[in-house]
């Protein structure tokens, strides 16, 4: 078996992805699947950090949040991620694989809060750890979540599992001529205006030169190829 090109990675989940194909919630079947893929390059012994989003539970409430305070309705948001944290987790535990969850809330009740160096310690560990809450402020994405812990933790790379298995010259469900890029580079993806990720978080991911690599979570396999350094997704590099 090949080795793993990276050793330590970041893995950004979409609350939506935990979906599956029902309207909003979190479908076991799903989770139980995403499990399995993190598992597969977790026995390579591959360092996994995730950050997770919370769309799957705040869409459910948006209709209600119209005209809320932004501060306000982000904090929502923050606390939607520890609940798919904590499915995650359980899921993980089903599943016999051993994760840990930290906070940017403090919300010591239920996890224990955010601190680098023992997050680095879990990993060395070989634990999965589990990042909730976001950045623990207002106005910034899980995106900028994500690009922020992978700088702090030391990661190789971000992977952005979507539901798209790239980044294409146009949205391939509009424009059916749209090509996937294998490789790009960041100044590329910017002169293109190529949504990648959020302006902060492709930011600061390029200021740190951190690649990214995004790919869809739905395709079997598709996260270990990524991690053996095959062609899968598009790879953005500094």
């Amino acid at each position: 078996m090949s080795a793993p090109r990276y050793k330590r990675i970041l893995l950004k989940l979409s609350g939506e992805a935990l979906m599956g194909g029902d309207a909003y919630g979190i479908n076991r079947q799903t989770i139980s699947e995403i499990v399995e893929e993190i598992r597969t390059v977790t026995d390579l012994g591959v360092q996994v950090g995730i950050v997770i989003g919370g769309g799957n539970i705040f869409r459910g409430v948006a209709p209600a949040a119209t005209g809320m305070d932004r501060a306000q309705a982000d904090y929502m948001g923050m606390l939607a991620t520890v609940m798919n944290s904590l499915a995650l987790q359980d899921a993980m535990r089903a599943a016999g694989l051993v994760s840990r969850v930290q906070s940017a809330l403090n919300i010591e009740q239920v996890v224990e809060p955010y601190i680098r160096g023992k997050a680095i310690r879990y990993l060395e560990q070989g634990r999965t750890v589990i990042f909730a809450a976001g950045t623990g402020n207002p106005f910034f994405t899980t995106d900028t979540a994500a690009a922020l812990r992978g700088a702090e933790i030391g990661a190789e790379i971000v992977l952005k599992a979507t539901k798209v298995d790239g980044v294409y010259t146009a949205d391939p469900k509009k424009d059916p001529t749209a090509t996937r890029f294998d490789k790009i580079s960041f100044d590329e993806a910017i002169s293109r205006n190529l949504a990648v990720m959020d302006a902060t978080a492709f930011a600061l991911c390029r200021d740190q030169k951190l690649p990214i690599n995004v790919f869809s979570i739905f395709k079997r396999g598709a996260l270990k190829r990524v991690v053996l350094g095959e062609n899968e997704g598009t790879l953005v590099y500094c």
